[in-house]
């Protein structure tokens, strides 16, 4: 006759407790996946606040909550996502990361230059279109990128 052993699972024999810490040190080795996950999750609830103010009217110097020019939104948006950025879109590209257009996902910052100077700035939608509030006369809507010279940045 032979004797059968029971070996219970992981999770049963560390506890609950043995099981988050497990999960918080996963997390503290590989740091840069959770950096990763918390700029996504932050730029995909900035990218969701963004086109909810979707016919909102363009002013310039506004940042919100019912009129926005083109920096104005994206900060009105981050905030209310947890993150604070600077108010033009030439010191908000100086903060972000620089990310190439094959690497760019929605929620990601687009900025619009010429030469060395960022004039305009929106928030990648995906599909080569992005949120944005245009220009005075405009309102909040998505568009297509019409511009080559762009780059991208994410916030962290």
């Amino acid at each position: 006759m032979s004797a059968q052993v029971h070996v219970p699972s992981l999770f049963a024999r560390v506890g609950t407790a043995s099981v988050l810490t497990l999960a918080v040190t996963s997390s503290m080795l590989a740091p840069g996946l959770v950096a990763d996950a918390e700029a996504a999750t932050h730029s995909t609830k900035a990218l969701k606040i963004a086109a909810s103010k979707k016919g909102a009217p363009y002013k310039y110097g506004a940042t919100g909550p019912s009129r926005f020019d083109c920096s104005g939104l994206t900060v009105y948006s981050f905030k209310k996502a947890g993150k604070k950025l600077p108010r033009t879109a030439q010191q908000q590209y100086n903060k972000t990361s620089r990310i190439s257009s094959s690497k760019r996902k929605p929620g990601d910052l687009v900025f619009f230059h010429s030469g060395r100077s960022v004039y305009h700035v929106g928030i990648y939608a995906g599909g080569g279109k992005i949120w944005h509030s245009p220009k005075s006369g405009d309102v909040v809507r998505k568009a297509k990128i019409w511009s080559k010279s762009v780059w991208y940045g994410r916030v962290r």
